[in-house]
């Protein structure tokens, strides 16, 4: 395991008597690509800026490598930031926005034109040194703000939303281009986005946040296998998120059937919420399934077709690579192992709390 690089400890922020963080605890390991994630409003951003020492907090402490870095100022932190909007001086060149850091650091100039090379071949743009940032496309003017902050050899690199901008394909371009360079140089990455197919995607640690609360920490698969609350599994893709109650011990009613589950210790006859997503859902004959409805509604989306099916009074979603009409009869089958069974929340703020304790 590599060891912890930054701790949040206890951080609490608001505006104007609005609450934007509440008691927030973290640690961000070396080398880890650990991306925060949720709704606008939800804390993640905040949270960005008093890492980057842009945000004081009203209380707790940001810890780095030991040492209490709650009151530095931002320019001396080993830390750099790479935010949506690329900042990059306009009136200057390529080569002389990337050196920026490096002449305020009295680098020496043969240094910084090794660096400039070095940075600009790390991120596929070698030749870029006299043109003007005017003159880029969007995706390669947000490469170059990423170069400038490489150069700097930071620790840490803050990316608040940085591919918010550009469109799908150079997003999904960029994607793997920051993947292979956290690889190559070894820094820790410290990513915002709502947008839950980049997280899953890039990180090695997905923070899912909502209402200034950590929701759930863990890796891509087992948010997205094993959401703790309801929010995280509506958040993270698409979900049949069904109220239904725990008979015993691997039995649960949902829509007045019994389904196999696999869960324990949720006790007798107690009211939870069962998750299953769509491409868990098996569509069968009606005489074969666990409980019958009717395919109410039809897309192909290309790598599978996408349907609603109305059973139990509900309108289930499934992902299938079997195509079934509007208006044909069903049966719903699920494997017990794709059934997750989580605890109703008493409140919405003991929702909002669930893992924040």
């Amino acid at each position: 395991m590599s060891k912890v690089l930054v701790n949040l400890e206890h951080i609490s922020k608001s505006y104007d008597g609005q609450m934007v963080l509440d008691d927030l605890n973290l640690y961000i390991r070396e080398n880890e690509f650990l991306t925060l994630l949720g709704p606008s409003g939800c804390g993640k951003t905040t949270t960005l800026r008093i890492l980057g020492g842009f945000e004081q907090p009203d209380t707790g402490r940001v810890i780095f490598e030991d040492q209490d870095i709650t009151t530095l100022p931002a320019n001396k932190r080993q830390l750099n930031t790479v935010f949506q909007k690329y900042a990059l001086f306009t009136h200057m060149t390529i080569a002389e926005n990337i050196a920026f850091g490096l002449k305020i650091k009295n680098k020496s100039k043969s240094y910084i034109n090794d660096k400039i090379k070095y940075a600009l071949k790390l991120v596929n743009l070698d030749g870029y040194e006299q043109r003007m940032p005017d003159s880029l496309s969007g995706g390669q003017q947000q490469r170059i703000a990423i170069a400038r902050a490489i150069v700097n050899e930071p620790k840490l690199l803050l990316l608040d939303e940085p591919l918010g901008a550009l469109d799908l394909k150079l997003r999904q371009d960029m994607q793997y281009e920051l993947i292979r360079l956290k690889n190559e140089l070894g820094i820790t990455f410290i990513y915002v986005t709502h947008d839950q197919e980049e997280a899953l995607t890039m990180s090695d640690t997905i923070v899912v946040m909502n209402q200034g609360y950590i929701q759930q920490i863990g890796t891509p698969e087992n948010i997205y296998n094993e959401p703790e609350n309801a929010f995280v599994a509506d958040f993270i893709g698409d979900s049949n998120i069904i109220g239904a109650t725990m008979i015993e011990d691997k039995l649960v009613e949902i829509l007045g059937t019994r389904f196999a589950c696999v869960d324990v210790g949720f006790g007798q006859n107690k009211p939870v919420d069962v998750v299953i997503r769509p491409e868990d859902v098996e569509l069968v004959d009606a005489s074969e399934g666990t409980i019958t409805g009717v395919v109410s509604h039809l897309i192909f989306k290309g790598v599978h077709y996408e349907m609603e099916v109305q059973a139990g009074g509900f309108e289930w979603l499934v992902h299938s690579t079997r195509m079934f009409p509007v208006g044909t009869p069903v049966g719903i089958k699920v494997d017990p192992f794709n059934i997750q069974i989580m605890n109703k929340p008493e409140s919405e703020d003991e929702e909002a709390a669930k893992l924040d304790e």
